[in-house]
């Protein structure tokens, strides 16, 4: 045996991967194509900073699409225990890509700013970022509704993207027509404000993937919940130990169990199976080890 149960193809939970993929590269590219198609015929600095974080988007959404395939696979003599690790390394490449989008974004800004800016005509930009806008929050609802259901920090970091390109779009809207109607300083501001917002989102991005690839442990909440779901098996007295650790997006659970020191061997066993099971069952929890003692013993 390579692992310690056998694995289960999840064709649900694949299929749901797959879906966000193709809605993702199908909405980036489009969008990507729209915005600097208006960038270049407008010469607003606020939708060329918009446009290339679109492009950031539709290179994110390919590593996406080949990391979240690795993640799928089953276990395999040279990932035993699955390659579950390979989907944080997606978020990652997305806070990468984030990145090079805000440097962009602020480049162009600034050199617009120095050189004064310029007025910027409202009807094309308004209407590519008004329809971006529109198809991001659509993005956003969809893709985190299947973050929710399977559980991928790589997903939530797309659903974050798609929500702060929401953001990024309002603002370059308020600068183009701030640019027109107040002073052309407006429009490379707001495109200053995209970069920033970038950056932020990547750095949340990059926060939240790194605990999935540093094995960090559970939040207190989770361990809780870990404890008492253990504590409703039935022959469990008491838990005294637990360590919890991220292995990819989900977590392996080491824990100590203590049970009636005369209860016989079979029925410690099926104690123990029984609150790996438990334990399995919650969402969060990818394998779970147990150790089962008896209550009076002293380690």
């Amino acid at each position: 045996m390579l692992w310690t149960r056998p694995y289960q193809p999840q064709e649900g939970r694949d299929k749901l991967y797959w879906t966000a993929i193709i809605i993702t590269i199908i909405g980036n590219i489009l969008l990507a194509i729209g915005k600097s198609v208006a960038a270049k015929l407008t010469g607003s600095v606020a939708l060329y900073a918009d446009a290339a974080n679109s492009i950031s988007d539709v290179l994110y959404s390919v590593l996406m699409a080949f990391g979240l395939w690795m993640a799928i696979q089953p276990p395999d003599l040279s990932h035993p225990q699955g390659h579950s690790r390979f989907e944080p390394l997606v978020g990652m490449a997305v806070a990468f890509s984030m990145s090079i989008a805000g440097y962009e974004a602020a480049r162009a800004s600034i050199e617009r700013f120095i050189t004064g800016g310029e007025p910027i005509a409202l009807g094309l930009p308004a209407l590519v970022l008004g329809i971006s806008a529109l198809m991001k929050a659509g993005m956003f609802v969809w893709i985190r509704s299947i973050a929710n259901k399977v559980h991928s920090p790589s997903l939530n970091a797309t659903a974050a993207d798609n929500l702060s390109d929401v953001l990024t779009s309002s603002a370059a809207f308020i600068g183009i027509f701030g640019a027109l109607y107040f002073t052309p300083l407006l429009d490379p501001i707001a495109g200053m404000l995209v970069a920033l917002w970038i950056f932020r989102a990547a750095f949340m991005t990059l926060r939240e993937n790194l605990k999935y690839l540093t094995g960090a442990g559970a939040p207190a909440d989770i361990r809780n919940k870990i404890v008492d779901e253990v504590m409703t098996v039935a022959g469990v007295l008491r838990v005294h130990h637990v360590i919890t650790e991220y292995a990819g997006p989900q977590l392996v659970v080491d824990i100590h169990v203590n049970v009636d020191g005369n209860v016989s061997l079979k029925k410690a066993h099926s104690i123990n199976d029984a609150v790996i099971e438990k334990l399995e069952s919650i969402d969060e929890v990818d394998r779970a080890y147990v150790h089962i003692e008896p209550d009076d013993w002293v380690d």
